[in-house]
């Protein structure tokens, strides 16, 4: 018995297909064989051949009719051809209208070639864009965008030489250079942008105010100029101020690096609806990011006031301002350099180089100025200045030798570490700057002028009236007496201005302008109305009438020192000096040499030497100024230094008014030079409009001897090994 044959895969047979009763179309196809779809297309899973679509087997196709079945169809016997036997027309189901699939839209394809064209040319288009850009960065504006990224990414940072130190003759700093911090900011850092708060400027200055005593307005105003990548807000502070600053800042960047602050950073310019923020709190802010410091000079003054009116000072800027400082700004100054560094967020970026164009620094100036004959100086003329109600006065030590100063001391002073302290009319130096009529001290040049013009000698005889009229004018001396019978050694010595006229009367031979040609011949070769050639800033030259300009009164009143004839302190000591150093003028000098960047020294060249008058006139008027100290009829008693021989002269005249016109008090004053049997040292004092007495030898004679005593005693000059020559001074009709 033949067992039924299961149906494989839930098919009918074994192919899968459903038996077809024959005659019959299969499902989804006409008689003619052609699934019935629009317009002769193929019939799904199958191609236009009527093969199998590729992937999918025309077993498998079948299979879909055959899945939804759950009983069995039993096997139809088969004919002999193998074929199932057909079934009648009542056997065979109605089969459901099939329905017509839905035509699907044809897709047109595009031209390959025209489409390669098309996307040839938008690309080509892309890249001349790209293309001209590029050329426009690298060829075209490449040294102006670089330029441009250079001024944002670098900063040129100034680099301030040391200015060079100013000594005294044995080296010690009068004016020195110290370290010190400039105080500066990058005000492109203190935007809202870039501090995430609106006020950056004003916080910074509320806190650094108050460390470098500047005040915040002006610190604030600084830092709102962001298109300014540098802006120094203080010069020249202190190693503690700018320590003070950065552990400020430190502080405040160790906070800023919390958590919490980092996440309002991140926050920082996202939408509201994503929680963000228009800034940050002010505990996450750190408004002194920006602030830098550079190391820097100040320039101190280690010995405060002394010799400050000859020194001088410096400006805010570390510029020379005054006295020597300003006179040798260019030497002292150096040559400033500069630097320039890559920096991100106000930190040096290491690797991305940099440039330096180092300082050059200046030159140290040595002066001939003794220290502490300076200081002796300065000591004695401030006392005297506070003793006398003086409005001012002044010192001048002289080596008659060389011609340098020593010592040139000014009352009052000041100090030019704390200029704030002193008043504007005490930053100068009035032992150069003041022009003055000299008085009685000028008498030696008058009477120069005569003995060495063998006119007269020391012991010519002159008659003294109390008065004396001259162009219509009475002459006087300073006390009322009867007719004195003085030698011209008497002249000098008791300091007579009518005697004086009467000696310089010779000179012309009865023709005054003859006389006075003469004289201002003498008083040019001692240097008045000459510059000194210290070139000293503000240095007053002084002033002589020429002869020809001369009228009535002035005529004689120059013989004394008063009238068309003016004088600065230095230029009435370098008179005496003259006299001591045998008649030869040496032109002063202040600076005895600089030192360069090189450490090399050059000295100052020898003052110039002029012969003004023989070495026997200058020895007969030695003798001549012993007398004014010695003898008891002389001015200058107080001037007198026990164990030295000394030669002076007193000197008391009317003081020009300050609108100058007229007189308004007096000037005291006293020159002169000792040993007076081998000449050292000159000294001079001069005091301006004293109220505690006005006489010269009685204010100037104890400031004299008290600073020549100091000074022959500094430089162990031996005492005199022989007594004065005391010349008479009168003689009897």
């Amino acid at each position: 018995m033949t067992t039924p044959r299961q149906p494989s895969g839930g098919s009918g047979s074994g192919n899968g297909r459903r038996p077809v009763p024959r005659g019959a179309a299969p499902r989804g196809q006409s008689a003619a064989g052609r699934t019935p779809s629009a317009k002769g297309q193929p019939a799904k899973g199958q191609s236009a051949k009527g093969q199998p679509v590729r992937g999918q087997s025309a077993k498998a196709q079948p299979g879909k009719a055959a899945a939804g079945r759950t009983t069995p169809r039993t096997p139809q016997p088969r004919s002999p051809e193998g074929r199932p036997p057909a079934r009648s027309q009542a056997a065979v189901r109605p089969r459901p209208k099939s329905r017509l699939p839905q035509r699907a839209k044809a897709l047109k394809l595009a031209e390959p070639k025209r489409r390669l064209r098309v996307i040839t040319v938008v690309m080509s288009l892309v890249f001349s864009v790209f293309a001209g850009r590029l050329v426009q960065l690298q060829l075209v504006d490449a040294d102006a965008l670089a330029a441009d990224a250079n001024t944002n990414r670098y900063l040129n940072i100034p680099i301030t030489a040391e200015r060079g130190s100013i000594t005294s003759a044995d080296g010690v700093a009068l004016a020195a250079t110290v370290d010190a911090y400039d105080i500066t900011a990058d005000p492109a850092m203190f935007t809202p942008a870039a501090t995430g708060i609106p006020d950056a400027p004003e916080q910074a200055a509320a806190l650094l105010s108050p460390i470098l005593g500047v005040p915040k307005e002006r610190i604030a105003a600084d830092l709102h100029t962001p298109k300014t990548r540098y802006k120094r807000l203080a010069a020249q502070q202190t190693p503690a101020a700018k320590n003070q600053i950065s552990d400020l800042k430190s502080s405040l960047e160790k906070q800023v690096g919390s958590r919490a602050c980092q996440l309002q950073k991140k926050q920082l310019g996202k939408p509201a609806d994503q929680g963000g923020r228009t800034r940050v709190d002010n505990e996450c802010a750190n408004p002194l990011a920006g602030v830098f410091n550079r190391e820097t000079q100040k320039r101190v003054y280690p010995a405060d006031g002394l010799a400050a009116n000859l020194v001088g000072f410096v400006n805010g800027e570390g510029a020379g301002a005054g006295g020597l400082e300003l006179q040798y700004q260019q030497q002292l100054a150096g040559k400033d350099g500069h630097s320039s560094y890559a920096q991100a967020g106000g930190r040096l970026v290491p690797t991305a180089g940099g440039s330096m164009d180092p300082a050059v620094p200046g030159s140290d100036v040595k002066l001939t100025v003794n220290r502490d004959i300076q200081w002796a100086a300065q000591r004695a003329i401030t006392d005297q200045v506070a003793n006398s109600g003086a409005e001012k006065g002044y010192v001048v030590v002289q080596d008659v030798k060389t011609g340098q100063v020593l010592a040139m001391a000014t009352a009052p002073g000041f100090n030019p570490n704390d200029l704030s302290l002193s008043k504007p009319a005490q930053l100068g130096n009035p032992a150069l700057v003041d022009a003055y009529e000299p008085g009685s001290t000028a008498k030696l040049m008058s009477l120069a002028a005569v003995l060495d013009s063998g006119k007269a000698t020391w012991d010519t005889k002159v008659t003294v009236p109390n008065r004396l009229v001259r162009a219509g004018q009475q002459f006087k001396d300073d006390v009322n007496h009867d007719p004195w019978y003085l030698t011209l050694a008497g002249v000098l010595a008791k300091s007579s201005n009518i005697g004086t006229i009467e000696a310089i009367e010779t000179l012309g031979g009865g023709d005054q302008l003859q006389a006075n040609k003469v004289l201002d011949a003498y008083m040019r070769k001692f240097g008045v109305a000459q510059p000194t050639g210290l070139n000293f800033p503000g240095e007053a030259s002084g002033m002589l009438k020429k002869p020809e300009d001369l009228v009535a009164s002035e005529k004689y009143n120059i013989s004394f020192g008063q009238g068309p004839l003016q004088m600065n302190a230095l230029q009435a000591t370098s008179v005496y000096s003259t006299i001591a150093n045998g008649g030869v003028r040496v032109a002063p000098s202040i600076v005895q040499g600089i030192t360069g960047p090189d450490g090399k020294y050059s000295p100052t060249p020898a003052g110039e030497q002029t012969r003004v008058v023989s070495e026997q006139t200058a020895k007969t008027l030695t003798s001549m100024l012993e007398s004014v100290v010695d003898d008891e009829q002389g001015t200058g008693g107080k001037a007198a230094i026990p164990g030295y021989r000394v030669a002076g002269k007193t000197g008391t005249a009317d003081r020009g008014a300050a609108n100058g016109v007229g007189y308004d008090g007096y000037t005291a004053s006293f020159i002169g030079f000792a040993p007076a049997d081998a000449p050292r040292v000159t000294v001079s004092c001069t005091l301006q409009g004293p109220v505690n007495g006005h006489f010269g030898g009685q204010l100037c004679g104890p400031v004299f001897k008290q600073v020549m005593e100091f000074t022959l005693k500094t430089l162990q000059v031996p005492p005199s090994g022989s007594q004065a020559p005391n010349l008479p001074v009168e003689w009897k009709p």
